[in-house]
């Protein structure tokens, strides 16, 4: 009877099931733990930081702790001397930049340590944060790719915008850091080239995915969004605001290569943005351009006589690496892809 179950496609799906379920239970317990000892990390720097800073304790409360809880937990290495002073520079680094302490909390602590010894710019930081999150980078992988230099290879590629000519000079870092170079969109599902409409309604089925794809700060506000201009009327594929940014931001989704006067429609759209929609306090609409590929100095072209602040950036919608290889050693260009 036994042998007969065991043979049995019903079987064999369930056990297959059940094997899937443990697995990503063990993946979540891991992520769970990780996080509960990074925040106990950071709360024992913030504790350290401000006890000197409070009560003027000097460097020999640090060496105190570390004998007082290596006495009370003994098998645990994790409350030497060294890590405590770690912990400390933990918290200080890292406590004004909420994006940055969110990053952190997603990865080890060797990680951790690792970025924040080897690398001083804080951009730099942000960019091996989100790539060891992003592609699952082991330390001695990390280690290699902050050897190779990657964030500054990363960065050569640049990105397609008129930021630096639409914005005041102190939105322009920030609109840039809220703009990717490429998005990667595999989370919908789609193998083939589909009409506009359709990826518009997967990406809105898939809300979640792609305000997470997005970036930190964006807020859903509608799709096929409403514009009139007397008696016409438009319609914006997406529309979000951006919470840091204090923008609206209107994105295109084009299924083909670009075109020069996607620049020009999507710039008529941040007008009557400006003129209906903008809050009185808010700082300028934003416009992204979503294509499936773009020349770069037909863009910059493009761009050039827009008054308003535009950025194009292409989307892929299925990883071209074979599933055993994908995020062990990926190139500049996918780094940007998935990061910037």
């Amino acid at each position: 009877m036994n042998k007969l179950i065991s043979t049995t496609t019903d079987y064999t799906a369930f056990l297959k099931s059940i094997k899937t379920r443990i697995t990503q239970a063990r993946i979540s317990i891991a992520r769970s733990v990780n996080k509960e000892l990074i925040q106990l990390y950071w709360s024992i720097g913030k504790d350290l930081s401000e006890k000197q800073e409070n009560f003027g304790w000097g460097k020999s409360v640090v060496e105190r702790l570390a004998m007082d809880l290596r006495h009370e937990f003994p098998r645990n290495s994790g409350f030497s001397e060294r890590n405590l002073w770690n912990m400390k520079r933990f918290y200080e680094e890292y406590r004004g930049n909420k994006v940055l302490q969110q990053l952190v909390a997603e990865l080890p602590w060797g990680q951790n340590l690792l970025i924040l010894e080897k690398i001083n710019n804080l951009k730099a930081r942000k960019f091996y944060l989100q790539a060891t999150s992003h592609f699952g980078w082991s330390r001695n992988v990390l280690l290699n790719q902050i050897k190779a230099d990657a964030y500054r290879s990363a960065m050569k590629q640049g990105k397609t915008s008129n930021f630096k000519l639409a914005l005041p000079e102190y939105l322009v870092e920030q609109a840039d850091e809220a703009l990717k170079d490429s998005y990667n969109l595999d989370f919908i599902g789609i193998k083939e080239t589909v009409h506009e409409r359709q990826l518009e309604n997967k990406l809105i089925e898939k809300l979640k995915s792609f305000i997470l794809e997005l970036g930190y700060g964006f807020c859903f506000i509608g799709n096929q969004y409403r514009l009139t201009l007397d008696e016409n009327e438009y319609f914006i594929d997406l529309l979000f605001y951006h919470r840091f940014l204090k923008s609206l931001v209107a994105v295109e989704l084009k299924t083909g290569k670009f075109k020069p006067e996607y620049a020009g429609k999507m710039d008529f759209y941040l007008n009557l943005l400006t003129e209906t929609e903008k809050a009185h306090d808010d700082n300028p609409p934003i416009g992204i351009i979503m294509c499936a590929e773009r020349d770069r100095l037909e863009v910059e072209f493009s761009l050039k006589t827009k008054i308003n602040p535009i950025g194009v950036a292409e989307y892929k919608l299925y990883q071209k690496l074979p599933d055993n290889l994908k995020g062990k050693l990926p190139t500049s260009k996918q780094l940007i892809e998935g990061l910037k």
